[in-house]
Order: C-alpha cells, then sequence, then structure tokens
C-alpha cells in the first residue's frame, strides 16, 4: 500500500475545548488508511499584515511550508456571527499570500463546519465556500457537511460518543479520501 496522504486539518477555533477542535480529532482518529491527519491549531500566528511580506514572520513560514508539504486540506470552522471566525480568515490570509504563491494552490480542500445549533455553521460553510476557490486547489463540493447539534457529541474526555456523528464523519471522510487520490494521482 501507497504511503497515506498527508492532510492538514485547521482549526478555525483557539477555544482549549472548541467543538471544532474535537471534531478535527475524531476525524484524525476516524481517518482511512489512506489519509494521515495532522491537526493543526492557529494559536501563535500574528495578523496579517501586507507590510510583513518582504520578511514575513517565522511563524507565518512554517505555517505555510506545513501546508505546502501537505496533499489536501481540510478546514474545519464554528460559526461566529454568521460567519468564519477571524482567525480563521487570517491564517486563509497569511497562507495565500504572497500573491500567486497561495499554500493552498494545487491541494484538494474540503470544508466542514459546525455548530451547537440546528443549522450547523451553513453560513460560515457558505463563506469559505466563496473564499477559497481563488486561493486553493480543488474544493470538495459534494458531499458538504453541515454538522448540527454538536454540543453532545463528546464525553468528558473530548471523545466522539454520538454514533450519528461519527457515521457522518466517516462517510465524509471516505469522499474525501477518494477526491484527494483523484486530485493527487
Amino acid at each position: 500500500m501507497p504511503a497515506p496522504y498527508s492532510i492538514v486539518a485547521l482549526v478555525g477555533s483557539l477555544r482549549k475545548e472548541s467543538f471544532t477542535l474535537k471534531i478535527a480529532k475524531a476525524l484524525a482518529k476516524l481517518a482511512p488508511a489512506s489519509l494521515k491527519i495532522d491537526v493543526v491549531t492557529l494559536e501563535g500566528l500574528s495578523f496579517f499584515n501586507q507590510d510583513l511580506e518582504a520578511n514575513p514572520p517565522a511563524e507565518w513560514l512554517a505555517f505555510r511550508e506545513k501546508l505546502k508539504a501537505s496533499n489536501g486540506v481540510l478546514i474545519l470552522t464554528p460559526e461566529y456571527n454568521r460567519s468564519i471566525p477571524g482567525v480563521l480568515k487570517n491564517a486563509i490570509d497569511i497562507a495565500s499570500r504572497p500573491y500567486g504563491q497561495s499554500s493552498f494552490l494545487g491541494k484538494p480542500v474540503g470544508l466542514i463546519s459546525n455548530s451547537p445549533g440546528p443549522l450547523g455553521g451553513v453560513a460560515a460553510a457558505k463563506h469559505l465556500q466563496n473564499i477559497m476557490p481563488g486561493i486553493s486547489g480543488p474544493v470538495m463540493g459534494q458531499p458538504e457537511i453541515y454538522l448540527n447539534g454538536v454540543g453532545d457529541a463528546f464525553d468528558g474526555n473530548g471523545e466522539l460518543i454520538k454514533d450519528a456523528l461519527k457515521t457522518v464523519l466517516q462517510q465524509y471522510l471516505d469522499a474525501f479520501a477518494a477526491f484527494v487520490a483523484k486530485q493527487n494521482g
């Protein structure tokens, strides 16, 4: 069997106990043998400032290199005020620069939104669907995944205990694995 594809899972929340982080960790555990998921949080990324592009901060360079070395990217986001969190937009801005050299270029991208409420972060996902096509490789269009009711999906140790969510995540990962293989084939 060939080596697994290296996937970066970007966690769009800084909260230590965020549902987004818990979902990313669950994805890493559920990943098929063809994917190796590296969960990446966004702590420590300074604010994007185009004035710094001539001499970018070390954390920007390391973040960009991690993305460039991957075979694909999963972007996981909660919904804040009907959009994505500022920390995620900042990370996307850092990774997409300098102009024409986006670290996402050529990388198959999957988008996963979540919410403890009934809509599953659909507005945040739609914003990502607007942002990513101009700066990334192909964005997986189907299946779409908007995870609702995630508030009771994890136990006290952060382990996924909601079977319905586990099934949806597994189906999504299987589709994403096929998408990544096709794009990297």
